[in-house]
């Protein structure tokens, strides 16, 4: 068969990877690329490795999101849950709501809701590494591309990322040049949206970049009882950046970033009574606008941050210094239950009623993050190129965990806990790629990483005397890679990759009462190993990528519940495994037409005889476990279980149509994204197996000079069911967002 007719033939049975970026990092040495003839895709131009690359040389699994990709995902004012199934292999989920995002890349991920819960997918945000949770829901606005690098990164990006690291780079200042844009959006439940950006050249070697983004959206669920908050889901979120770039000689630079977010909203909505027993259906006559509670729901978010990047460019190498500060404050108050109408002796009514109020606020007092990095990369010509580093880490957190007496409402005397965690982490790196020949490149990295973690946790009850505990570890880790990549054809790379992956301890306690202790678990490990094909097809006007991958991991930091109360315990699996093929393919179709396509397929299992979770809302069990039994009571058996929230399909599409019309152009743009069932918990139920689910977006748009007009719908056919549960208080589920629509405009300058 002719070559450009196989590879026609392949570009045409698949569709799609994700949009494509321009070459961004300004201050990297930009690879040279091919003339673009018409019809041809962009090259793509990625940082992964630390250095500006064509994304096809990279010998790992790589997707990017940007420009116009990025406007369609986050058109209805959406949070960084966006990317939810939006890249093969990746979910987003939340508990609390647009804060505190957990991230799974090939399954693997983290559902502890406890506020210093450590995650296997690292979250990198301009260079710097975003360590807790509610920094890693910061807005996603003026930003030039998202990377999602899956499979290990503990050789570049240091500890806690052995699933994958989320990068986001903002758009940069840029020297000698006025240019800007602003969007302002309305919809659906009075939603608005509006962003901006504005470059501000101030003299040959200094330029400025302000951006902004400010969301609002009207309460849209109510409460029919007279008790309680009466109204939810509305939101005021208001984020803002200011960058400064200072180039004196074109030798040396110095970047500066200063960031902030103000969010106030209520947190999650736990409805009660919403799933009907022995299925995963909800129940009939299930209102998503109605939300009968007796209890409280409130929360808001304060984030301030700032970053320094340093640059020097000397003859055969380059330094870096990278410097970043954040800080954030929180309250956030939820109704557990999801209900009211607390009995002690069930059976208790349907939509609303529970067995026993639960309703608690979390709060961060105090919390602040400090990360140093120096770094010396090679910038010469020659076969051999390295980077070398230095990483430090610190961070300080304060938790207050309370319990309210939901039965007057009243918030005297409440029960809480208090949590104190001091985290510090010094790594040393480094990384060699050598140019075999001109098909064949290899490279190989190697991290030393030192882990010290203090905590301490204590009990607070009024007329009690304060229980108090403490846990302490230090922990060491090598971690490596080694890869290759070698050239079949001008069009078509071979890559091979094996890496390991690293989780420092973690720790959390809630210490729901007096002689609970905190729990620990022991730092994980992963090794995995993948092999994929990157190719360029139907003479550039598509592109392809296939991976293959598999991976261990020995002591999986695993988050069980307690069955009864409101608090989690930290356990290690001896070991898990996943495996499984990812596909990106992207494609100029000619007619007007481009369109995209993602899928990936991930078989995850918990291979441990030993593990075991408590049973939903045990002594009284509500639910219908279809795992054997534990070893104790109430217990039941993970050994053979998925790991939770690892649907093992995944795919995502979308197709755009655009023709000329008068002086601009007229486009309609679909993407959907599917995923296959998955457990909420470790333990599988029938209650707790979410529905196969498939949303889908529309936009309409008419493009002319500078400006751009659209309409636009999300979760267009409406579909509403559970995507998590509360496995501790009778058949209480969240559910993901309901149909929104609106209009958006856009001007650029």
């Amino acid at each position: 068969m002719d070559k450009r007719l196989k590879h026609s033939l392949i570009a045409l049975a698949v569709a799609g990877a994700f949009p494509l970026h321009y070459a961004s990092a300004q201050e990297a040495q930009q690879p040279a690329a091919e003339a673009k003839q018409p019809g041809q895709l962009e090259t793509v131009i990625v940082t992964a490795q630390r250095r500006a690359e064509n994304i096809k040389d990279v010998p790992m699994a790589i997707a990017t999101v940007k420009g116009e990709k990025l406007d369609v995902l986050t058109s209805g004012g959406q949070d960084i849950r966006f990317l939810n199934g939006r890249s093969p292999s990746v979910s987003v989920e939340s508990d609390y709501g647009r804060t505190f995002p957990r991230f799974y890349i090939r399954g693997l991920g983290n559902t502890d809701f406890d506020l210093n819960a450590s995650q296997p997918v690292g979250l990198v945000m301009d260079d710097i590494v975003m360590e807790n949770p509610m920094l890693k829901g910061f807005p996603v606005f003026d930003v030039d591309q998202i990377e999602v690098l899956r499979g290990p990164q503990g050789t570049l990006f240091g500890r806690n990322s052995p699933a994958g690291v989320i990068k986001f780079d903002s758009a940069k200042p840029v020297l000698g040049k006025t240019e800007g844009y602003f969007s302002a959006g309305f919809g659906k439940d009075g939603v608005r949206n509006l962003e901006g950006a504005y470059n501000l050249p101030a003299s040959d070697t200094l330029a400025f970049r302000f951006s902004g983004q400010s969301q609002h959206r009207d309460d849209r669920v109510h409460n029919p009882r007279p008790t309680g908050t009466q109204d939810f889901e509305g939101y005021d979120d208001h984020a803002i950046r200011l960058q400064a770039l200072v180039k004196p000689s074109k030798d040396f630079s110095a970047l500066f970033n200063i960031h902030a977010r103000n969010m106030d909203t209520t947190a999650t909505l736990f409805r009660a009574n919403i799933l009907k027993k022995g299925t995963n259906d909800l129940v009939d006559g299930f209102d998503y606008d109605t939300y009968p509670t007796d209890g409280f729901n409130n929360q808001w978010l304060k984030t301030r941050g700032g970053n320094i990047r340093l640059r020097w460019d000397l003859p055969n190498v380059t330094l870096h210094s990278i410097t970043g500060y954040d800080k954030l404050d929180l309250y956030s108050r939820a109704d557990v239950d999801g209900g009211y109408g607390a009995n002690f002796n069930p059976p208790v009514g349907p939509f609303g009623g529970i067995p026993f109020p639960l309703e608690t606020a979390d709060l961060m007092p105090n919390h602040r993050q400090f990360t140093q990095e120096f770094r010396a990369e090679s910038n010469g010509k020659g076969p051999l190129q390295w980077i070398a580093g230095l990483f430090f880490f610190n961070e300080d957190i304060q938790i207050d965990s309370i319990s309210f007496n939901t039965f007057n409402n009243s918030s005297l005397n409440p029960e809480y806990t208090q949590q104190f965690q001091d985290a510090r982490s010094w790594a040393a790196f480094g990384t060699l790629n050598y140019t075999v020949s001109n098909d064949f490149k290899v490279r190989a990295g190697l991290r030393y990483t030192t882990d010290k973690k203090d905590f301490m946790a204590q009990r607070i009850e009024p007329n009690k005397p304060v229980w108090r505990q403490e846990l302490s570890d230090t922990s060491h880790n090598v971690s490596w890679d080694l890869s290759g990549t070698y050239t079949l054809d001008k069009d078509t790379n071979l890559f091979g990759r094996i890496a390991t992956g690293y989780r420092a301890p973690s720790m959390q306690g809630r210490l729901y009462g007096i002689g609970d202790k905190p729990s620990m678990a022991a730092a994980e490990k992963a090794i995995s190993y993948e092999f994929g094909v990157k190719a360029d097809l139907m003479n550039r006007r598509a592109r392809a990528s296939l991976t293959v991958f598999r991976y261990d991991m020995d002591d999986k930091q695993l988050t069980a519940g307690s069955g009864a109360i409101n608090m989690n315990r930290l356990i290690n699996a001896d070991k898990v495994t996943g495996q499984g093929v990812e596909l990106d393919l992207q494609a100029n179709l000619g007619y007007g037409f481009s369109g995209t396509f993602g899928s990936s397929y991930n078989d995850t299992e918990i291979k441990d005889a030993k593990v075991f979770d408590t049973k939903c809302g045990y002594p009284n069990t509500f639910c219908t476990v279809t795992d054997p039994d534990g070893p104790f009571p109430g217990t039941v058996s993970l050994n053979g279980n998925d790991l939770p929230r690892a649907p093992r399909w995944q795919h995502n599409f979308s197709l755009k149509y655009s023709t000329d019309l008068g002086n601009g152009e007229l486009y309609a743009y679909t993407d959907w994204a599917y995923r296959s069932t998955y457990n909420f918990f470790l333990y599988e139920a029938k209650e707790y197996k979410a529905k196969s689910l498939l949303e889908g977006g529309l936009r309409v748009g008419y493009k002319w000079d500078n400006y751009e007009i659209a309409a636009y719908g999300r979760n267009i056919t409406n579909r509403i069911q559970a995507l998590g549960a509360i496995s501790i208080n009778n058949l209480t589920g969240i559910v993901n967002e309901p149909r929104t629509y609106g209009v958006q405009f856009k001007a650029t300058f």
